[in-house]
């Protein structure tokens, strides 16, 4: 892919905040006293979207009801959310073992609080998703090139001086209980998303003609589509996740509430984005997590077959110690025979979460990619090699049909906190695309950013940012003519 994924990492796992669906159920189906049984029996009686607009004021009014924290399993979130994205440290591929699933938004609590409610609190189902529309002002400028991507490698707003509507989703979803240990439990995600932001998310073989034939602006990506198993009993929890799903590693993730920031880092854009197989996710005690999983490849269904899809290996192992407060995540996020074909990176990560104090925290990424045999850009006689949608690399020298491409990156945020609804955000990055495959500009670049995230109740978020980046060896911006450019941009997200 360009990846949106949420890896990671719905990205993740985390998952838009409000009151939790534990603590709704208990005080909408309480008969400790008469009066909250009037009031839910007359919310009942009212039409659907009477019962939508109470949920939105109530939560922008700061009076939806809470009730007692629900039960988790293993250290305390070393972080809340709102105002971040995320409350544990996240992990792709499974859900956080251990932690209750505390989503609930507004759609949701005028469903429960209806003349069905009951029925919808059986079966744990949820209907929930948000509409995402950014801007950016750019010192590129696509009028002037004719192009409508000359932010480019600046994701996901790369259409400069542009408002867009980014990403617009809705997910469908259940999750198994993973708090408890002592059954069998299941769930699944289909997650639906339209907007400027398929461009990155699409997998080849899934509706990708839209991209890759028409190269259309907008269009329609199911970014995730999958179940969840979860065994209580083995060992401290063990989830398998059957499906399409989002790339294990990464802070940032391919939807936008999963992410600090409305822009994405250089780091982030020329990563895996979705798989297609199955990964295991085993909680082995309170310190240790292992993963396995067996795909197709990245951004690639296991329909399209060779070369393109292939049996592809992944494993991570974290380690959280000091109550949760510092976590280290290392991935061999895909592997296989590492020949050319659409987007086969083969990875290796390590991340580290590390909570400095009660406002402030810390998270580094670095990756190596790389990918073997790729057709040379400079040679004309390697045109008949590439494949649709993938790149071909710039080579040492004009004689070499093909040749290895690595590239690596190291990335860094700085998180303040500021108010249960305020934060601050610092990025600073290194990317080396050493041969030029994944950006189409064989140079290192820098990228530097401050953002600022500012919540209205639960259930709108603002993003406005500065971000400055450099091509270094020749220009990458504005379609190759500019080394510099700086964009001021923001987003608005809206959720249902």
């Amino acid at each position: 892919m360009f990846t949106i994924c949420a890896s990671q990492s719905f990205a993740q796992t985390a998952q838009p905040s409000a009151a939790t669906t534990q603590n709704t159920e208990k005080s909408q189906s309480s008969p400790a006293n008469a009066a909250p049984a009037s009031l839910a029996e007359q919310s009942a009686r009212e039409n659907f979207f009477k019962r939508l607009w109470r949920a939105y004021k109530d939560d922008w009014k700061g009076t939806t009801s809470s009730g007692p924290e629900p039960a988790r399993r293993g250290y305390p979130s070393p972080v809340t959310n709102p105002p971040f994205p995320f409350e544990d440290w996240p992990y792709g591929g499974s859900p956080v073992i251990g932690a209750p699933w505390t989503q609930s938004g507004p759609l949701m609590q005028a469903l429960w609080s209806g003349p069905h409610g009951d029925w919808w609190k059986k079966t744990k189902i949820q209907i929930y998703g948000w509409l995402n529309f950014g801007f950016n002002v750019s010192t590129s400028d696509k009028s002037f090139h004719g192009n409508k991507f000359g932010n480019f490698p600046t994701a996901y707003d790369e259409v400069p001086n542009a408002a867009e509507p980014d990403q617009e989703v809705l997910y469908i979803e259940r999750q198994p209980d993973t708090v408890q240990t002592d059954h069998f439990d299941w769930g699944f995600r289909l997650t639906n998303l339209y907007g400027l932001d398929y461009r990155f998310t699409t997998a080849k073989g899934i509706f990708s003609n839209q991209l890759l034939g028409k190269n259309l602006e907008y269009g329609y990506d199911p970014v995730m589509a999958y179940v969840d198993l979860y065994w209580g009993q083995a060992a401290e929890g063990m989830n398998i996740r059957i499906g399409r799903y989002i790339s294990l590693p990464d802070i940032e993730a391919q939807l936008a509430p999963n992410n600090y920031t409305y822009s994405h880092s250089i780091l982030y854009t020329f990563d895996a984005y979705t798989q297609s197989g199955i990964n295991i996710t085993t909680k082995l005690s309170d310190h240790w997590l292992l993963q396995t999983g067996l795909s197709a490849g990245n951004d690639v269904a296991p329909w399209v077959g060779e070369p393109n899809a292939k049996p592809t290996f992944n494993g991570c192992i974290a380690y959280t110690w000091q109550e949760g407060r510092d976590n280290h995540y290392a991935c061999i996020n895909s592997l296989n025979d590492g020949k050319y074909s659409y987007n086969n990176l083969q990875s290796v990560y390590y991340t580290w979460y590390h909570k400095i104090s009660t406002n402030w925290h810390t998270d580094t990424e670095w990756w190596y990619m790389w990918e073997d045999r790729v057709p040379n850009l400079d040679n004309p006689a390697a045109k008949s090699l590439l494949i649709n949608g993938a790149n071909g690399a710039f080579c040492n020298n004009t004689t070499e049909l093909t040749c290895f491409a690595p590239e690596t990156a190291v990335l860094n945020y700085i998180e303040k906190q500021f108010s249960a609804r305020n934060y601050l955000t610092f990025r600073n990055e290194f990317f080396d695309d050493i041969k030029g495959q994944r950006t189409g500009t064989k140079t290192h670049y820098s990228e530097h950013l401050i953002g600022w995230g500012h919540w209205i109740g639960a259930t709108v978020l603002l993003r406005p940012e500065i971000r400055f980046e450099r091509s270094y060896d020749r220009p990458a911006y504005d379609l190759g003519t500019k080394k510099n450019q700086l964009t001021v941009a923001g987003d608005i997200i809206y959720f249902f």
